[in-house]
């Protein structure tokens, strides 16, 4: 490679890097695993030692963690918290193990400390007179951000350490969602209708993020120490006295470490916890190793970003191998069917797994998955496992190709393909998966918000006869529910006086609770925004919906289709009957002032306020709000979790607020800071 070739890779690099950056650290929604990551760094790193006069002063290669949030208090470590260089070969390892020897100016034995590598969020808690003073995050490895309401809600942390142990110290350790708690959670999340954590490491910095505590109080963090921060003079000397110290002050550590000395113990304790850590009750991804005196610590120094004495050896993603035992369909509330492999069960990361998501028709064609195949499975830090390879050569003629079915498994009416969403569908409005599914959407919390009627209990009402579409939960009776399983009078009561209450829920919430294709939340916000009522959406003439705000081509035509449907009109006719009435949108807006005159908002992500609520406001000082992010945005007003939205505003150059700087904006600031800079650097482990 010339010169010029090295300059373009290196651009590209640090551009792709600093991308991956943001949406692992600010946006927790990674797009590439850690390992392919690790090997575009390792490629910079590679090109800059060969080009050193081409290294950018932004390399993502110079750089730690990520930039702190807007909206949070910033606090400065008293000592950097660096990141750890990693490896995947064991042969780095060992290296590793001579480099240190080498710094240290011996032949001889070392010894060193390995641990489990938690896949959490890395922080720094300190500890002053006994009291909790602050929790904070990496940041950029020099100042991080004041999550000390959000730490708080940890059951598991002291807010005051017991009288005897130490009482001034800083230790660092990593935030977390156990296993278990973050399934009941996912499960609890997509009975309400809101969208699932791909993960429980995101999960967690998601909710590290939010504003309001009150939102990570409703979650299952917790918290366990693996390193010292400031010591603050107590008579510590080697790494192996921190579970001792850590047990002195109250404070949790981790299960268990090893204490090894030689380059085969070494390599024999990162084996030996490979099998181990599938028993914890949270995600490990690798082996920290760590030399054991303090002394030899400071002896050996750091680079820029890493401490030379440690490293994380990481695990590679988890695959296993087993076999289709047969392929169901699933049917969704808008007919999709969805292909299911069950399989012969398998341990995979720590848990057994049976069932695994075939996507589509077109994905088992292109992989080739037949029922009877040996296929190997794969859970990189995903709760659903996926097949990522059929081992074609252990085919013994005996496998048979699936072909999805011509009619729909429940209902037995003959599907139909849409090629525009690569979806085979079963048209029965009435099929009975449809209809559970679509009620099971409509009572959801992110739609009409009717508490006590999850998808069990929607279950037994269809398959008991009661209901065929959301008309019909606002006829039951008390004898009719009475008479299901499990269904006490007083579970009961709850559940009609929800439904009686969801009867004037906002009109937004009813055009997303009906389930009209392509119509998300937002999108059901804007409508209800720009139309004001049920009736003027729906008597709304095709031209007119297409240039309706926020309203494309497509979702334009799917309102109308679905509107002139027979059996929706019907639906909306028996609604109104049984008192469903939305009030009036923005029939009274107390104008406050001309603050946002002329300009447009987007909002998205998890906010402390329901969005309609900002909208209003919004709306009070002369502003208008969108569905969507375009050049026509003036700000983005995004929460934590904020996704596409936010990449879009900063490919677009929109400005982006979090929710102090909109609240600024009202009490007079006539601009804002542009979409802050991705952040920089790679790294999980806070040192």
């Amino acid at each position: 490679m010339d010169r010029t070739a090295a300059a373009a890779r290196i651009a590209q690099l640090c551009v792709e890097l600093e991308r991956h950056n943001r949406l692992y650290y600010t946006d927790a929604a990674p797009e590439v695993s850690d390992q392919e990551y690790d090997r575009l760094h390792r490629e910079l790193v590679t090109l800059e030692g060969a080009w050193p006069d081409l290294v950018r002063e932004d390399s993502p290669t110079r750089r730690v963690g990520g930039q702190p949030i807007e909206g949070f208090v910033q606090i400065a470590h008293p000592q950097r918290m660096l990141s750890l260089d990693n490896t995947y070969s064991e042969g780095e390892v060992a290296e590793f193990f001579d480099r240190v020897r080498k710094g240290l100016g011996t032949d001889g034995p070392v010894e060193m400390i390995v641990d489990p590598k938690i896949d959490g969020v890395a922080v720094a808690v300190r500890y002053e007179g006994g009291r909790l003073k602050y929790a904070a995050t990496r940041g950029d490895g020099t100042t991080g951000d004041d999550i000390t309401a959000n730490i708080k809600t940890i059951r598991s942390l002291p807010l005051t350490l017991p009288p005897g142990g130490p009482q001034d110290l800083e230790v660092r350790g990593e935030v977390f969602m156990p296993r278990a708690g973050f399934v009941k959670m996912n499960e609890a999340r997509a009975g309400a209708g809101e969208p699932v954590f791909a993960n429980p490491r995101n999960a967690t910095a998601g909710t590290l993020k939010q504003l309001d505590p009150r939102v990570a109080a409703q979650r299952p963090l917790d918290l366990i120490f693996h390193s010292f921060g400031s010591l603050d003079g107590l008579p510590v000397t080697h790494q192996e006295q921190l579970p001792a110290l850590l047990a002195a002050a109250g404070l949790r550590h981790g299960a268990r470490t090893w204490k090894i000395t030689t380059l085969d113990e070494l390599l024999a304790a990162i084996r030996e916890l490979d099998t181990f850590r599938h028993t914890l009750p949270y995600e490990t991804d690798g082996a920290v190793v760590k030399v054991n005196s303090l002394a030899s610590q400071e002896r050996l120094g750091m680079t820029s970003k890493s401490p030379r004495w440690a490293m994380a050896y990481k695990y590679k993603p988890e695959q296993a191998e087993t076999r289709v035992l047969s392929i169901e369909i699933q049917v969704g509330r808008t007919g999709a069917l969805t292909p299911v492999a069950n399989l012969e069960p398998v341990l995979v990361s720590g848990s057994t797994v049976s069932r695994a998501t075939l996507h589509n028709e077109e994905e088992i064609q292109r992989k080739d998955i037949r029922v009877g195949d040996t296929v190997i499975i794969e859970k990189a830090g995903e709760i659903i496992p996926a097949v990522v390879e059929v081992k074609k050569e252990k085919r013994n003629g005996s496998e048979v190709p699936f072909l999805m079915p011509e009619s729909c498994p429940v209902c037995g009416t003959a599907v139909v393909r849409d090629p525009e969403i690569v979806a085979v569908k079963c048209p029965n409005f009435y099929c009975q998966e449809q209809i559970k599914r679509r009620l099971q959407h409509f009572a959801a919390r992110g739609a009409m918000d009717i508490e006590g009627l999850g998808s069990v209990l929607v279950e037994q009402i269809v398959d008991a006869g009661l209901a065929r579409d959301a008309a019909d939960l606002y006829a039951l009776q008390a004898d009719q529910l009475l008479a299901l399983e499990r269904q006490g009078k007083k579970s009961v009561d709850n559940v009609l006086a929800a439904l009686a209450a969801s009867r004037t829920q906002p009109l937004w919430r009813l055009i997303f609770g009906l389930g009209i294709l392509h119509v998300g939340s937002s999108s059901a916000q804007a409508l209800a925004e720009h139309f004001r009522s049920l009736d003027a959406l729906a008597t709304a003439p095709l031209e007119e919906l297409k240039s309706a705000p926020d309203v494309g081509e497509i979702v334009a035509e799917s309102l109308h289709t679905w509107f002139r449907s027979p059996e929706n009109q019907s639906l909306l006719a028996r609604l109104r009957e049984l008192g469903v009435q939305p009030p009036p949108v923005g029939a009274v807006v107390e104008r406050a002032s001309d603050a946002l005159a002329g300009k447009t908002f987007v909002i998205t992500g998890t906010l402390s306020v329901p969005r309609e609520d900002l909208a209003d406001l919004i709306r009070a000082h002369g502003g208008k709000v969108s569905g969507s992010v375009s050049g026509k945005t003036s700000y983005l007003l995004a929460g934590a979790e904020a996704g596409s939205k936010l990449e879009k505003a900063t490919k677009l150059n929109v400005p982006v607020l979090d929710e102090a700087a909109f609240r600024a904006l009202l009490g007079g600031e006539t601009t804002a800071a542009p979409a802050p800079a991705p952040p920089p650097a790679q790294g999980e482990l806070g040192l």
